[in-house]
This record gives C-alpha cells, structure tokens and sequence, in this order.
C-alpha cells in the first residue's frame, strides 16, 4: 500500500487567496493520495517576519486584487466578495483573535481538523461574503455556531483563545511557516519521499500536482462535492 503524501495548508482568513488555496486543498483530500494538514497561523507575523509589504500599500496592486478576486471567485467556486472597506478589514482590524480562536478550536478537537476546517471557512464568509466583523468574540462565536459547534464548544474555545498556550501555539506554528520559506499566503508546504517542497498562492497547484506526481483536474475536481 503506497502511503500518502503529506500536505500542509498554512493560512489566515483574512486573506482571500488563502480562502481559494484552503478550499481547493480541501477538495483535493480525496482525490489525490495526501494526508491533508491544516496549518492555522497569523499572516501578520509573517509579513513582519519575511519583511514583505501588505498589498494594500502599492496602490495599483490593491486595485487589481479587488478586481481579481471577482473573476477568482467564479473560477473556483468561491463566494468572494469585496468588502465595504477592504482595507480596514484586512490591515486596520486584523485577523490576530480570529486565528487565536481557530487555533484554539484545533487543540481541542480530537480525531482530524473537520472542525477547525469548518469554522474556519464561516469566518472567510464573514468577512470575504457576509462583509462582518472577525475580531469580537460575539462575532467568533456566531461564527462557530454555524460551522456546527455545540454551545459547551464554542464556550471551551472562548475561554482558551486568549491563554498563553493558545498565543504560543499560533506564534509556533507561525515561525514554523517562516522556517520553510513563507513570506505571504497561502502557502503549502508537501513531504514527498522525505523532502519539504513549498508552494506560494493560489495559482501553482498545476505545477504542485507534476512536483508529487498527481493529476491537476482543475479547481473543482468534483462540483457537486465542492458547492459552499
């Protein structure tokens, strides 16, 4: 039996690129032979970390990532949505609790990542879909009840978001995509035979399926399996 290749998935929901890149890793779970790992850190520490600069600060970049995404979001089957104030969303309030209570949904949950994939996902569509708020811990909370947390869940993860743990957990798990190369996201980091092979953004998965020796079917290898 050919054991699987393993994938990590390092993202931040406050990039709309990593929404693509997480939700097309997702698909591909059970197409291609991979243990799919999902790597929740903090975008932030990461631009600090590699000295890169947010987009929003090179003006004609940031107007045509505003217009991308929408031709994006149809070609992957994304609900991407600009938000009334992009900037604000993305650079002003940031994403550090948000990834904190991602983190801590993740310690808790045992047996795989299918809750930590879900609230992840509701908490893209509040701020890339529903233009709402990612930084309250009511807005966390409203998130995690429709991802199908219980409400002793959602509490347990309320209460842990803010430990030291939880805040040393998503700075490791941070440094760790900083040790492997990272400079923005979403990045995605495959172990083939041994070795560590990253992957920047969300238009190299082509080439990422010729470098481990799989078939590239497109963003929605299966679209019935992939409607949101």
């Amino acid at each position: 039996m050919t054991s699987k290749k393993v994938i990590e998935v390092f993202y931040d929901v406050v990039s709309p690129y990593s929404w693509l890149g997480f939700e097309v890793m997702c698909r591909y779970r059970h197409v291609w032979n991979i243990e799919l790992k999902l790597r929740p850190a903090f975008l932030g520490g990461i631009m600090q970390g590699a000295g890169n600069k947010p987009p929003g600060l090179v003006p004609n970049k940031f107007m045509y990532m505003m217009k991308d995404l929408t031709r994006l979001s149809e070609y992957f089957g994304v609900p991407l949505q600009k938000p009334s104030d992009p900037f604000e969303a993305m650079f002003q309030k940031g994403s550090l609790s948000a990834m904190r209570f991602v983190t801590a949904v993740q310690e808790r949950e045992k047996g795989g990542d299918k809750q930590v994939e879900q609230v992840s996902r509701e908490l893209w569509r509040r701020i890339w879909t529903e233009d709402k708020d990612i930084t309250e811990p009511a807005s966390l909370a409203e998130a995690a009840m429709k991802a199908g947390l219980s409400d002793s869940d959602i509490e347990e993860a309320l209460k842990l978001y803010t430990s030291k743990d939880i805040k040393d957990k998503l700075k490791n798990t941070t440094q760790d995509a900083l040790n492997h190369g990272a400079f923005g996201f979403p990045m995605v980091v495959c172990h083939v035979n041994g070795k560590p092979e990253m992957f920047f953004g969300s238009d190299r998965f082509e080439l990422m399926a010729h470098c481990i020796g799989e078939k590239w079917l497109g963003p929605q290898p299966n679209k019935s399996a992939a409607k949101l």
